[in-house]
């Protein structure tokens, strides 16, 4: 995160700060708690508040930060706006726009099934990953016992959130 970006982060009001927070993580007790820590000194400092907030994170939290992700693959679910996200789900998962109907038919079928054995959505940190990547590891992952799979969705969700503080920016204004 650049200097630039903190300066803006710190400027906001909490309200606004949490708002572009949620962005990078759909759990609104985790844009609120990071709203609160500001201002931030550097990159450094961000990330050291990130990890304090995630430690500090209710499941319930982890369940709404993982459920503002659109479904791996599912093209419809990633035009959606989740939880203000939507900037970069549709990026982070080229791998899987890129994908054939076949694979794309399985890996809508092993989210339903992930989400009916979990109760969650599947989340995994997309970035680079192809859809075939990507659905070997959701069916790798279907066979972990709930717990274990609870704690392979909270680092995969803070991969995610880490990768999009890197990518936050102030909203561009077009008026001239």
């Amino acid at each position: 995160m650049s200097p630039s970006v903190i300066k803006w982060l710190n400027q906001l009001d909490d309200t606004d700060a949490a708002k572009e927070l949620k962005a990078c993580c759909g759990a609104k007790f985790w844009a609120n708690k990071m709203a609160a820590a500001r201002p931030f000194a550097d990159a450094a400092a961000v990330t050291h508040a990130a990890e304090l907030v995630f430690n500090a994170m209710p499941t319930s939290a982890w369940v709404e930060a993982f459920e503002s992700h659109p479904r791996i693959g599912d093209l419809d679910s990633m035009r959606m706006k989740y939880a203000g996200n939507s900037r970069w789900s549709a990026g982070e998962q080229a791998g899987a726009a890129e994908a054939d109907e076949p694979t794309l038919r399985r890996l809508a079928d092993a989210n339903k099934e992930y989400e009916q054995r979990f109760g969650k959505t599947f989340i995994v940190c997309a970035s680079g990953k192809s859809a075939a990547e990507m659905l070997e590891i959701l069916e790798d992952r279907l066979t972990n016992p709930p717990a274990d799979e609870f704690g392979i969705a909270a680092r995969e969700q803070r991969k995610i959130t880490m990768l999009r503080l890197e990518k936050l920016s102030p909203p561009t204004n077009h008026s001239a």
